[in-house]
């Protein structure tokens, strides 16, 4: 390794996740006024990353009052306090230009889900493997024939009183019933 490679390894940030075109980041930018300083936050859609090492960048847009705002920042720069992932966006395209021409729900992109091959660095989610234990066979227990109680006096039954049958279909309004035997004259 040479001396420049050094240099830059040595400036790289390591705090920032993985991410790339389609995915919306929100990103904390320490802004410094006269004597003050802030965060302000920047939250977007990323349309573009480019370069390596030291001198990768990004693209992050957003729609504001109607209006596309852009801007470009430098992964490793000191200026961004912290980098959010909100979420994954799946795109086929590395370069995603054509949201500039796009309004409305045609500049949405589809959020990818969890469990999905091939994308981050083992951040996707695992399948557990699944254990089949043999069935437990419970045996039943039951009071012997000796300890049983006896009852001397029978149980009363209870009348219970029906309620009339309402009409269950609607084509049978005035049909006589079937149950009614015909009167003989």
């Amino acid at each position: 390794m040479n001396t420049l490679d050094a240099v830059d390894a040595a400036s790289l940030r390591k705090d920032i996740p993985q991410f790339r075109a389609g995915d919306e980041l929100k990103i904390h930018v320490r802004v410094i006024e006269g004597n003050k300083s802030r965060l302000q936050v920047f939250q977007g859609l990323v349309i573009r990353r480019q370069g390596d090492g030291v001198r990768e960048t990004f693209t992050i847009r957003k729609v504001s009052y109607g209006v596309g705002v852009e801007r470009t920042f430098p992964v490793h720069t000191p200026v961004i306090e912290k980098i959010e992932l909100v979420k994954k966006g799946e795109v086929r395209r590395a370069k995603l230009y054509y949201l500039r021409d796009l309004r409305g729900k045609a500049a949405k992109i589809r959020e990818k889900r969890d469990g999905v091959e091939g994308y981050g660095d083992g951040i996707l989610s695992t399948p557990e493997p699944v254990v089949i234990s043999e069935p437990v066979v419970e045996a039943v227990v039951e009071a012997p024939a000796a300890e049983a109680v006896v009852v001397s006096e029978p149980v009363a039954e209870v009348a219970v009183a029906e309620a009339p049958a309402e009409a269950a279909t609607a084509d049978v309004v005035d049909a006589p019933e079937a149950t009614e035997a015909p009167k003989a004259e």
